[in-house]
């Protein structure tokens, strides 16, 4: 029977009536997700979701009504079922219940709309192993989410949550659990019982205890006063984040997989040996931004500790003991009221394979005691930051063979070549400066994974940086920088970081969306209007998104 009924009637009003029309989806994308089981509608500005979308795999399509010969690959009926749908970034403000309609989805991505309630029907998609619901204006979760057997992945950030159901303890194969940046107040009491838990995001809320059996645990940004006793039975912890919180000391933790302890920005003015002695496998520890003002005179031998951060505490004086770590390789001390170069602090810093050399006399050149000093050393680090240098110390280029990390901020560098034959940097701060332009030279330090160059004099992306392959994070905020190529940033595989912030960017080309790699971009207070602040302020991902979808068809 044919779709179109003959109306009874004229309606006289019909041509002043207006009607609400379905937001509609091109047949090319509908056709191809029968075919590849994904269909993605990021940054389209829906405002619902269509019902040919909910109807996919259910309605037979419009081309083989028309033609009976429709067949070949195109064969309606052979279909493949729909099992990754992506619905991010649009003004969505509710999902319908027919998404039980789609019972293959392993993959719902409905991050970065405005959601404020999801249906219970969601439970209906048992195959599910990742919903993404970040960027929303959820204050709870229907209990039937909870009964998603498969689900692996909840990302719930930003949004307008206070408490977690005690139905979360039901979602035995979580392994990953994003809920920073809500208003939790407390955890279910039964999250122990995902033992499969291994990435828990717990920043910015308002929590006053932790949850145990995970590997890698961020809390950064919360209240806490105190670490809680829950804490010393997470026997699998190998990444903790306490950050931003308002930790007076630092407790032992007995956790034996513990391998990075990042806790800086709290309240902490006392380390103590006992407190050290726990982190028997700890391979990085940060206590920068605290209020330390003397170390262990008896520091414990950490055999694993390599970089152990110490920048901006009240620390004077530093114990012989930091020389029998064996195997530290970067000791950061910056922003600590340390005098001169002392002949205690050159036998600590050439033993931790660190060469330091800030004074309050500025000096524009190095003391050559200090090559000297550490002539029979293997160095691996080098800080010769805030003093006045106007170029490269000749006597680095003798430390070519073991030299990773270098930082010569806060001088008066016009140039850099002579870095170039240190080919071993894996890291360069050259951040306030005087630069204008990198030698073509520096193609060659293929190790290199993080440069610095904030606050310098940049008019462009510096040309020789696209070939560095290796690059993982490049910095370049605060300068003058008014062109990027992303046909040639594209090439730099491992770039997860990008700071572009406070240039002179008139335009941000769309194809800077392609690079998919980046996990932090920093655009704000550059001159474009596009893309606005309120696209900014969501976030790396919600921006790319943007980008992508401003690229031309």
């Amino acid at each position: 029977m044919s779709r179109f009924r003959k109306a009874d009637k004229m309606d006289s009003l019909a041509g002043f009536r207006t009607e609400k029309t379905e937001p509609t989806v091109p047949s090319g994308l509908l056709k191809a997700a029968r075919k590849s089981g994904q269909l993605n509608l990021s940054g389209r500005g829906l405002t619902e979701v269509p019902q040919s979308v909910y109807r996919l795999n259910m309605d037979t399509p419009d081309e083989a009504q028309q033609d009976v010969s429709f067949g070949g690959s195109d064969r309606w009926w052979e279909q493949t079922d729909l099992t990754k749908l992506l619905l991010s970034s649009n003004q969505l403000k509710h999902l319908s219940d027919d998404i039980r309609l789609l019972p293959g989805l392993t993959t719902l991505d409905l991050h970065d709309n405005q959601l404020n309630s999801l249906p219970a029907s969601l439970g209906e998609l048992q195959e599910l192993q990742q919903l993404r619901l970040s960027h929303n204006q959820l204050s709870s979760l229907p209990v039937e989410v909870f009964t998603l057997k498969n689900l692996r992945c909840l990302t719930l950030q930003q949004n307008l949550l206070e408490n977690l159901p005690e139905e979360l303890g039901q979602l035995q194969n979580l392994t990953e659990l994003d809920v920073s940046n809500n208003h939790l107040v407390g955890l279910p009491s039964n999250i122990g019982c995902l033992t499969k838990l291994q990435k828990v995001s717990l920043s910015h809320n308002k929590l006053p205890s932790l949850p145990d059996k995970v590997k890698f645990l961020d809390c950064s940004s919360n209240q806490l006063s105190d670490i809680p006793a829950s804490l010393s039975g997470m026997v699998s912890l190998q990444q903790l984040y306490l950050r931003h919180n308002k930790l007076c000391r630092l407790p032992p933790l007995p956790a034996p997989a513990l391998k990075e302890l990042y806790v800086g920005n709290n309240q902490i003015e006392l380390l103590e040996s006992e407190q050290l002695a726990s982190f028997t496998v700890i391979s990085l520890l940060e206590l920068r931004d605290n209020k330390i003002r003397t170390l262990p005179e008896r520091i414990p031998v950490l055999p694993e500790l390599t970089r152990l951060d110490l920048t901006n505490n009240d620390i004077s004086g530093l114990p012989a003991s930091l020389s029998l770590l064996p195997n530290l390789k970067v000791l950061l001390l910056e922003g600590n009221p340390l005098r001169g170069i002392r002949r205690d602090l050159l036998s600590v810093s050439s033993n931790a394979q660190t060469l330091l050399c800030e004074n309050d006399k500025q000096a524009d050149g190095i003391p050559d005691e200090l090559f000297s000093a550490s002539a029979d050393q293997r160095i691996i680090t080098v800080n010769f930051s805030r003093n006045e240098l106007k170029s490269i110390p000749s006597r680095l280029l003798e430390l070519h063979s073991s030299l990773s990390d270098l930082n010569l901020g806060f001088n008066k560098l016009t140039s850099c070549s002579d870095i170039c034959k240190l080919l071993q940097l894996t890291h360069i701060d050259l951040r306030n400066n005087q630069l204008s332009d990198l030698p073509s030279e520096m193609r060659n330090l293929t190790k290199l994974r993080s440069i610095i160059l904030n606050y310098n004099r940049f008019k462009s992306f510096p040309e020789v940086l696209y070939e560095v392959f290796s690059l993982e994070t490049v910095l370049l905020g605060n300068n003058q920088v008014c062109t990027v190529d992303p046909g040639q940033l594209i090439k730099l595989v491992y770039l997860t970081t990008l700071d572009l912030s406070n240039n002179d960017l008139l335009s941000i080309p769309p194809e800077l969306g392609l690079c998919s790699s980046l996990r932090s971009l920093s655009l704000e207070g550059n001159p474009f209007r596009t893309p606005r602040a309120a696209i900014l302020a969501k976030g790396t991902d919600a921006v790319l998104e943007y980008l992508r979808s401003r690229i031309p068809a």
